[in-house]
C-alpha cells in the first residue's frame, strides 16, 4: 500500500463528501492523562457520569481499539449564517448555531460510513469505525494531531486558517496513515472568550466548568436546573454561541452553502411560546432529527420558561400559566418560578 497516495485519495473524497478538512492522526496514549484526571477530579464534568466512565479508554483508545493504528479525522464548517443573532427570526436566535438544522451526528456518520466503504476499497481488508461526537474518543486532541488546528483558550479546536465553526467526526482504522503537521496555538494574549462569558465557565485558559457553562445547564443538565443558575441562561434556549462569536479567529468565517445546517423552517416560524406549549409527541416530531432531541422534552420546555422569565416574553408567559399544574414536577416548579418572577418585577 502507497501510504501517501492512499491518504491522498481519502482526503480527495471527503472533501467529496462535504467533509471539509480531513486530516490523519496515530492512535496512541493520550498526551490529557493529568489534566483530564484533575478535570474530573473536581468534578467539573457536572452529572455526566459517562466522562467519567469512559475515561481510561479515552487516554487511550488501544484499550478498546487494539487493532486501531490512525484515525481519519473531518473537520466540517457549520456557520449557518453571519451577523448577529438578533437579525434571525423565531427561536433560531435562541439556539446554538449548530443546532439549527439536521443533527450533525446523523449527518456526519452518514457521509463518514461512505468514506469508511471508500477506503476499504482503496485498502481491501482495512478495518475501519465511524465516530461522530459519540464514542470514547477525545476528538479535538485526534484533531489537533492531524493538524486541523489548535486548542483555543475556550477547548475549541481552531483551524490552520482561524475558524472555530467547526464540527469533528472521525474514522478508526487499522492502515498507518502519514501523521499531520501539528499547528501552533495562535490565541496569544488574547482572553476575550474569558471575559465574555457570563457564567464564569472558563476560569483559567484551555479549562471549561461545565458546571457553569450554559450549554452544559441547557443540554446536559437533567431535572431542575438550580434557581441560582437561571439567570445565567440568558435567552439560550438550547447551547451557547458566546465564546465563539467573541473569539477573534472567527471574524471572517463565511457562512455554510451545506443545506444541512442551514435553519430549519421549525424554527424560523416558532416562538418562545410555542416551545413553552409543545406538547411531547410534537417535539419529537419536530426535533426528532435535529441536536435539539438531546435535551429531550421536560428540558426544552424548562430551558424556555426560563428564558420567557429572563427576557420578560408576555406572549411565553401567558402561556406558562398553562404549565403552572403540569404533570411534570420539573415544568410544574419551573412554570411557578418564571410567574412568580414575572409579578417580581
Amino acid at each position: 500500500m502507497d501510504r501517501p497516495v492512499v491518504a491522498r485519495r481519502i482526503r480527495e473524497r471527503g472533501l467529496e463528501l462535504g467533509l471539509g478538512a480531513i486530516g490523519f492522526a496515530p492512535i496512541g496514549p493520550s498526551a490529557q492523562g493529568a489534566a483530564l484526571s484533575e478535570w474530573l477530579g473536581r468534578g467539573r464534568h457536572g452529572t455526566m457520569a459517562w466522562m467519567e466512565r469512559t475515561a481510561v479508554d479515552r487516554l487511550d483508545l488501544r484499550r478498546r481499539f487494539p487493532w486501531a493504528r490512525s484515525a481519519v479525522m473531518a473537520a466540517v464548517t457549520y456557520l449557518p449564517y453571519r451577523g448577529g443573532r438578533e437579525t434571525q427570526e423565531g427561536v433560531v436566535r435562541h439556539v446554538a448555531r449548530y443546532a439549527v438544522g439536521r443533527d450533525y451526528h446523523r449527518v456526519l456518520a452518514d457521509r463518514l460510513r461512505v468514506l469508511a466503504a471508500f477506503i476499504v476499497t482503496e485498502a481491501p481488508g482495512a478495518r475501519t469505525q465511524v465516530y461522530t461526537d459519540t464514542g470514547p474518543v477525545l476528538e479535538r486532541e485526534l484533531a489537533a494531531r492531524a493538524g486541523l488546528g489548535w486548542f483555543g483558550k475556550n477547548t475549541n479546536l481552531i483551524g490552520p486558517r482561524g475558524d472555530s465553526w467547526t464540527l469533528l467526526g472521525e474514522i478508526l482504522t487499522d492502515l498507518d496513515l502519514p501523521a499531520g503537521e501539528p499547528v501552533a496555538d495562535r490565541c496569544g494574549s488574547c482572553t476575550a472568550c474569558l471575559d465574555a462569558c457570563p457564567t464564569g465557565a472558563i476560569p483559567e485558559p484551555y479549562v471549561v466548568d461545565s458546571t457553569r457553562c450554559i450549554s452544559y445547564l441547557t443540554i446536559e443538565l437533567r431535572g431542575s436546573i438550580p434557581e441560582p443558575q437561571r439567570a445565567d441562561l440568558g435567552d439560550w434556549v438550547f447551547g451557547c454561541d458566546i465564546c465563539q462569536e467573541v473569539c477573534p479567529w472567527n471574524r471572517k468565517v463565511a457562512a455554510t452553502a451545506d443545506a444541512d445546517f442551514l435553519p430549519s423552517g421549525d424554527l424560523r416560524r416558532r416562538s418562545l411560546a410555542d416551545l413553552v406549549r409543545i406538547a411531547g409527541e410534537e417535539f419529537r416530531a419536530t426535533f426528532g432529527e435535529t441536536p435539539i432531541e438531546r435535551t429531550r422534552h421536560r428540558g426544552l420546555v424548562r430551558n424556555a420558561l426560563i428564558v420567557a422569565a429572563n427576557a420578560g416574553d408576555e406572549e411565553a408567559l401567558a402561556a406558562a400559566r398553562e404549565r403552572a399544574g403540569d404533570a411534570d414536577p420539573v415544568i410544574r416548579e419551573t412554570a411557578g418560578w418564571a410567574l412568580d418572577r414575572k409579578t417580581d418585577r
